[in-house]
């Protein structure tokens, strides 16, 4: 039997002044395993997420606007504009700085996706993709972009897709949901109805055995659709650590 259930975002602080919309983790909902973190960000010049440490789990930074400075002590640094995308693996640990460029306020998505106990002590890595490399198709009413998944060069450790999806008031998206996949829809600006639940912004559906996703927008509308296979694990989940 399907599960469906609505969430609102907490508005909070992150970071060196960061602010953010929250879906997970928050007293009551840590996570929703294979996901263990979704945090909306906005962050204004001056402010950001100096040096800090990770591990055991990949974490996906997405750019909609300004642009977001990447340092970790692998060596990599580079400078992700909108439209563009980063994943660490953080595996055994890593330390990283994600500051945005000076000038503009920045926003996106910031996901954190689970290892398996089977990878928590594997080597940390990198991956930058940019904009021009992120799949884009077009349909009446509507654009959609595969950030992870399908034709989306960016590789995760677990099975996920991740779409940003943007309609046109009164256009339609469907998205048939792969097998044992569970998930979310998050809803960043407009007013969507899905599954018979009218949603709007900082709000989120959320998931699990569902063989389609029928969306409407009854305004213009951006979501973001992110689902996967859950480990079926013991998440132990501690600020910056997932063990």
């Amino acid at each position: 039997m399907s599960k469906i259930f609505v969430r609102t975002a907490s508005q909070g602080a992150e970071g060196d002044g960061a602010e953010v919309q929250r879906l997970f983790p928050i007293h009551g909902f840590m996570n929703f395993d294979p996901f263990v973190l979704w945090d909306h960000f906005s962050v204004s010049p001056g402010c950001g997420f100096p040096d800090h440490p990770h591990r055991g789990f990949e974490g996906i930074t997405y750019v909609f606007e300004g642009s977001m400075q990447h340092k970790d002590n692998l060596g990599n640094e580079s400078i992700v504009l909108p439209g563009g995308l980063q994943r660490f693996t953080a595996g055994s640990g890593i330390i990283h700085s994600e500051m945005p460029s000076p000038g503009k306020t920045t926003k996106g998505i910031q996901l954190w996706v689970n290892l398996p106990q089977s990878l928590k002590k594997i080597e940390p890595t990198y991956q930058q993709v940019d904009a021009d490399d992120v799949p884009e198709y077009q349909y009446e009413g509507g654009q959609m972009r595969e950030l992870i998944g399908g034709n989306s060069p960016l590789q995760l450790k677990t099975p996920v897709r991740y779409l940003d999806i943007k309609l046109e008031a009164g256009a339609h998206f469907a998205e048939s949901i792969a097998d044992g996949f569970r998930g979310l829809v998050y809803i960043v600006e407009g007013k969507v109805n899905i599954a018979g639940h009218e949603l709007s912004a900082g709000q989120a559906l959320f998931f699990e055995d569902v063989e389609t996703l029928e969306m409407r927008a009854d305004t213009s509308a951006r979501m973001m659709l992110c689902c996967g296979t859950a480990h079926n694990e013991p998440i132990r989940q501690h600020g910056p650590y997932v063990d």
